[in-house]
């Protein structure tokens, strides 16, 4: 991985003028908070279709998605027409001060992808944000003040969703106090913690959650459950189907609300619309973000009409919440999708990288698992496949080189040691293949 160059915090135009494309853009950063990290030491400035370009013109097969988030890829011609029409109508009007028919438009698009009584639909702008007002909804609506989320996860970094992240210690470390009345149970990470038993990750996960509502919170007390239906960043772990209707029925017994997180794994990306539907359950609650707009800041909390009215008129709001070119964008993100049948083709290719790299992987005894439905795909280095404990190295500099290739992919998990996958929805076969040869080929490096 190219390293930032070791200049002053602030370098002048003549000096960053002397410099090639990337590494202009990193001397000119000294007015930029360190607090952010960053993968990559490139600058980025321009996307067509799959592909990325840096600042010295190189070229990339874009398998990060921004995050997951460009899911149809960059300057797609139905989203850029869209936000463009928009953007010559109205740019802003805050939802609070009427109607407007893009944000009204996307409701309706959204509720015909979700199951009864999924009905209901209030927008923000991030994926944290969703989580916030889905927490609030829930805490109203029952009256109750407890939120049961589960270990390894990544919801988000404002305090109500900080307070059930684990996925990395660095995100919680002097951040406390967090959110009273907050808890995390054990997730039935299959690999992980059980060796790769399926049936004991969920009987395990199941009695650690029994062991809480017995020893530490009451079930008349909890408010929600929250679960993402594959983590994200604790490593691409789904939630086994039978955990998740398990769960579903524990919170029909005690009144309790089931939130979705499908930040990250909805909208196709698990090769069915929602990562839940995986398990044939219905939540009560689904937050929507990332991929929602294709690269523009949207997000949804969507539950039933009787939850929300419930919540109150009032209740909760967002000035940016619900932008129209936004709402614009994902109208036609939705449409997109379902004319062009990507869920299908999420599936489909899918089922195609997994195969190659399960095939990558009986040749390297450095991968412990490959795993996750559709376009959702943790590769996991380990050490030793007996021990399974986790190469701590080796995906940070695994992508690098990868990027040096022309291929982006991310790590994720505690230890950096799982490779995501996150292609867009439209991929083509050939570019899944290309990817494949670029990866063997970086693992041969």
């Amino acid at each position: 991985m190219s390293q930032t160059p070791t200049l002053d915090p602030v370098t002048t135009s003549s000096e960053a003028a002397a410099l090639s494309g990337n590494a202009a853009l990193a001397a000119r950063s000294g007015h930029l908070s360190p607090v952010l990290a960053r993968y990559f030491q490139r600058g980025w400035v321009r996307g067509e279709g799959h592909r990325l370009y840096d600042a010295d013109g190189k070229e990339y097969l874009d398998f990060a998605c921004g995050l997951a988030v460009t899911i149809l890829g960059h300057a797609h011609p139905a989203v850029s027409a869209a936000i463009h029409e928009q953007t010559d109508q109205l740019l802003h009007m805050c939802n609070g001060l009427g109607y407007l028919p893009p944000v009204t438009d996307l409701a309706d698009a959204l509720v015909e992808t979700l199951p009864a009584p999924l009905d209901s639909v209030l927008l923000a702008n991030s994926g944290a944000e969703a989580i916030e007002g889905a927490v609030k909804l829930a805490r109203r609506v029952t009256g109750r003040p407890a939120v049961i989320g589960f270990s390894g996860a990544f919801h988000g970094r404002t305090y109500a969703p900080l307070s059930m992240t684990t996925s990395n210690l660095n995100y919680r470390v002097g951040h406390g106090p967090f959110l009273p009345d907050t808890y995390v149970s054990q997730f039935p990470s299959v690999y992980r913690g059980f060796g790769g038993d399926e049936t004991a990750a969920v009987e395990g996960a199941l009695a650690s959650l029994q062991r809480l509502l017995a020893e530490q919170v009451p079930p008349q007390s909890v408010a929600a459950f929250l679960i993402e239906s594959v983590q994200g960043e604790g490593g691409y772990d789904p939630v086994p189907a039978a955990f998740y209707q398990e769960l579903r029925t524990i919170a029909d017994r005690h009144g309790i609300l089931l939130i979705a997180d499908e930040v990250q794994s909805g909208l196709g990306r698990t090769g069915r619309m929602w990562g839940f539907e995986h398990a044939g359950i219905v939540p009560d609650v689904v937050c929507i973000a990332k991929g929602i707009a294709n690269g523009l800041p949207l997000s949804a909390v969507v539950a039933s009409t009787e939850h929300m009215r419930a919540w109150g008129a009032g209740a909760h709001g967002s000035t940016f919440g619900g932008n129209p070119v936004s709402c614009a964008a994902g109208v036609a993100v939705l449409r997109t999708i379902r004319e062009e049948r990507l869920v299908e083709n999420a599936a489909e290719r899918g089922a195609q990288l997994t195969a190659g790299l399960r095939a990558i992987a009986a040749e390297d005894p450095r991968i412990g698992d490959v795993r996750g439905p559709g376009l959702m795909i943790g590769v996991e280095f380990v050490t030793d496949r007996e021990t399974r404990t986790p190469d701590t190295v080796i995906g940070d500099v695994l992508i690098a080189r990868c990027a040096d290739l022309g291929l982006l992919l991310l790590t994720c998990g505690p230890s950096h040691n799982v490779v995501r996958w996150i292609a867009p929805l439209d991929v083509t076969a050939d570019e899944v293949d290309e990817a494949l040869g670029i990866f063997r080929t970086a693992l041969a490096g």
